[in-house]
């Protein structure tokens, strides 16, 4: 009789041992993953373009000519190509034998959370540089100054921005713009009804349609939109400014020096060797895809002084 009660025994310790192997095999498989997981957030952009020779690069569908796609042409335009020039850098930087790069969606809503979880090393498109968004993410030198604006169909004689009082006025959501618009409408009392539109394009189809009395963006692609309407001299862009011209950066993870280092170090050499000049004149001053519309844009003052002396905007 005791040799089965001896097994019963063994048999429960066996379980029991077996048991205990099994937890600390998950025990640490679940270290592992962690300790992957924590080394992928601390590791560097670049240490991370290194190990996988690939860039990612986000870009705006309708942000012509800053970033836009047309037809099957990819992602294209003025921000995207200094992207590609920063990517090819940064692959000589790194003595990499190739660099593959990684193009990815980034509307005004995603853009942010894009590049805070490392999804995006580079968020190439317009999009402003202010000290609240220096708090999330960092930015590269200006490559474009502009300011905010209103569009709107010169049959509705709206010229100023108290002109707005009381009727619908479209801005895109997650921008700059629909914030300075809100102040001044709580500010002045305005009574404007803000309706909100997902990208640019969806904006200016407001007016376009009779559906909002204006569209408030930067000017600059507030031209974009009217150059490539149906009847663009049916529109007036405002010379009122709803705040101070502001710079467009490059937007990139914050706290990574070495990455923002070689960013910038990139475009000085592409600003102070005068490449700019044309690269901004093939987005700015010819026509372009896909019905050859011209902005004839010239550089303003201010965006030719910023490139003869590239500097960190900080204000």
């Amino acid at each position: 009789m005791r040799y089965p009660q001896f097994w019963c025994v063994n048999n429960r310790f066996l379980k029991a041992f077996a048991g205990g192997i099994l937890s600390v095999a998950l025990g640490l498989q679940i270290l592992s993953v962690s300790s992957s997981v924590a080394h992928a957030e601390d590791e560097s952009t670049l240490a991370k373009i290194a190990r996988t020779k690939t860039i990612s690069i986000g870009y705006r569908e309708d942000e012509v000519p800053f970033a836009f796609v047309t037809g099957n042409s990819g992602a294209i335009g003025y921000s995207v190509e200094l992207c590609n020039l920063i990517a090819e850098h940064v692959r000589s930087e790194l003595k990499l034998d190739k660099i593959d790069i990684n193009y990815v969606v980034a509307t005004p809503a995603t853009r942010f959370l894009l590049v805070k979880t490392k999804k995006i090393d580079l968020e190439c498109s317009a999009t402003t540089n202010n000290a609240e968004r220096r708090e999330q993410v960092a930015f590269s030198y200006p490559h474009f100054i502009t300011a905010t604006r209103f569009v709107a169909k010169k049959s509705s004689a709206l010229t100023s921005i108290k002109d707005l009082a009381g009727r619908t006025v479209a801005s895109t959501t997650g921008t700059v713009n629909i914030e300075q618009l809100q102040n001044l409408n709580r500010a002045n009392k305005l009574n404007i009804s803000v309706l909100l539109a997902k990208l640019n394009s969806d904006g200016f189809s407001f007016v376009e349609n009779d559906k909002a009395s204006a569209f408030v963006m930067d000017g600059v692609l507030l031209a974009a939109q009217v150059a490539f309407s149906k009847s663009p001299n049916d529109y007036m862009i405002s010379s009122e400014t709803f705040g101070p011209p502001e710079p467009y950066g490059i937007m990139m993870p914050k706290n990574d020096a070495d990455f923002h280092k070689v960013v910038n170090d990139a475009l000085r050499n592409i600003f102070v060797s005068g490449d700019i000049n044309r690269i901004y004149d093939k987005w700015f001053m010819t026509p372009l895809p896909p019905d050859g519309r011209n902005f004839n844009l010239p550089m303003s003052a201010e965006l030719q002084a910023a490139f003869r002396d590239p500097k960190e905007y900080l204000q």
